[in-house]
Formats: C-alpha cells, structure tokens, sequence
C-alpha cells in the first residue's frame, strides 16, 4: 500500500533588479543538492505564503522585500515529497543579497537562466518567465 507523503508548502520569491532575476543555489547536502532556485522557503503553521516569503528572505538572504503579486501556483510530486510553490513578484526594500542560508547567490538576465539547472518543479515558471518580457523590465 502506497502511503500518501503530507504536501509541503513552499513560498518563492522572484526578486528582479535592472533587468536581472535573483536566484540561488541550493547547498550540496540538502533535497536536490547544488542545483538553483528561487529563493524562499517552507510555510509555518498560522503563516500566509506572503508572511513566510519574508521572513524566509531575511534569514537566506539577509535583506528586506515587499511581496508583490502571486506570479506562479505550481504543484510537483517527487519521488520522496509533494510540492505545492507559490512564487511571488518581489522588490528590494533593503539590503544586498548574501547566501546566508543558501551556497551561492547570483543575478542573471533572461537568457542566462538556461546556463543554471534547476529543480524540475520550476519548469513551468522558468518557461513562463522566459516567454513573459514585461517582468524583466
């Protein structure tokens, strides 16, 4: 009998900056090691997607966001988990992003996003950030 693993949910944001989209690596030793990502993080009990993407950007990253529009809904299932991502349009309000709790930061235009492998959850956003220009503005 197939047991049925809880579903995780997991708030992201998509911080861009002069045409560049925020991303960054995940450490070599967790779920999905040394590929990259949008940062952010597990939702707490009694916090909203908007609450927990803040809070999670402050201890990655070390900076302040404002959580803007839902960008993305997106449910994956691996083999070990389930997934359901919300990615949130976000803007710096303070701070320069540093990997405290991630390997590696880095900015990347449009078609620099090809350049990095990312977690096949976010196949469906990364195609849609592609094909959407105006966010890059």
């Amino acid at each position: 009998m197939r047991h049925s693993s809880p579903v995780i949910e997991v708030s992201a944001a998509l911080i861009f900056r002069r045409r560049q989209l925020l991303i960054t690596q995940r450490h070599a030793k967790s779920h999905l090691g040394g590929l990259w990502e949008f940062p952010g993080g597990k939702r707490e009990p009694g916090e909203t997607f908007e609450q927990c993407l803040a809070r999670e950007i402050r201890e990655e990253l070390g900076v302040e966001i404002a959580v803007g529009e839902l960008f993305e809904e997106i449910s994956h299932t691996y083999p070990e988990k389930s997934v359901h991502l919300k990615f949130f349009l976000c803007r710096l309000i303070s701070g320069e992003p540093q990997p405290i709790d991630c390997a590696a930061v880095q900015w990347v235009d449009k078609s620099g996003l090809d350049a990095h492998e990312f977690p096949a959850a976010d196949a469906q956003l990364l195609e849609r950030l592609k094909g959407k220009p105006s966010v890059w503005m």
